[in-house]
């Protein structure tokens, strides 16, 4: 059953599910000691936020509740993130505040219209909230999802995470999609023309601690055969 948009203060007030992908240290910062930066995060927002489990680089935060509730957790989200900019630029020389970056993970079958004819809505996007948006080329490993990178401030993160929400509520996914799933931090090893590789994200990093020959070993009447 489609949901039913109510105008609320919020904006369209339906239950929706947002994806986040985040580094092993942005999962620690909003996990917070004991857990105690994610429980008042629950409790203020309403919302029902779920991080992965397993020892990856990545996580996935899932944030699920009624559209007023997700960007309440994600303001809270946005405006840890600047703290913790705000913190680790009070130890170094830099003067200028890099801006908070959330990347969230969106089946690529909604990419089309969030992107627009043309870049039309994307464009759109940008230019009304200042925030910085790119969608991902390719697809994350082993899934049907792309990523969504959004930058700037706290307030232009929201504004733009409204947006966003808009757009997937009118354009619902099509087709079953395949949820991305960050691989554990022991990523398997890859041979290819005599080089092992290891995955990382969306690249094949040369592994240095294994090596194997390219070619067979020489039969032992080769006269290139060393001793």
């Amino acid at each position: 059953m489609e949901p039913t948009k109510v105008q609320s203060e919020g904006g369209l007030n339906v239950t929706l599910t947002i994806r986040l992908l985040m580094h092993g240290k942005e999962v620690g910062s909003i996990i917070g000691k004991k857990g105690e930066t994610v429980k008042k995060m629950r409790e203020e927002s309403g919302a029902r936020i779920n991080i992965s489990e397993g020892n990856c680089p990545e996580r996935i935060v899932t944030i699920t509740g009624p559209t007023d509730t997700i960007f309440k957790a994600f303001a809270m989200i946005a405006y840890k993130f600047e703290e913790d900019i705000i913190n680790s630029m009070s130890n170094s020389p830099a003067t200028s505040k890099p801006p908070v970056t959330l990347r969230l993970v969106v089946p690529a079958s909604q990419c089309g219209s969030l992107i627009g004819k043309g870049g039309s809505k994307i464009k759109e996007m940008r230019e009304s909230t200042g925030a910085q948006v790119q969608v991902a080329g390719d697809m994350l490993p082993n899934s049907t999802e792309r990523a969504v990178t959004i930058s700037g401030t706290p307030e232009a993160i929201i504004q733009c995470v409204k947006q966003i929400c808009v757009v997937m509520l009118e354009s619902p996914p099509k087709g079953a999609t395949i949820p991305y799933r960050p691989k554990p931090a022991s990523t398997p090893v890859i041979f290819s023309g005599g080089q092992a590789y290891t995955i990382q994200g969306q690249y094949a990093i040369p592994h240095p601690d294994v090596w194997m020959p390219v070619h067979q070993p020489a039969p032992m009447n080769s006269p290139f055969l060393m001793i």
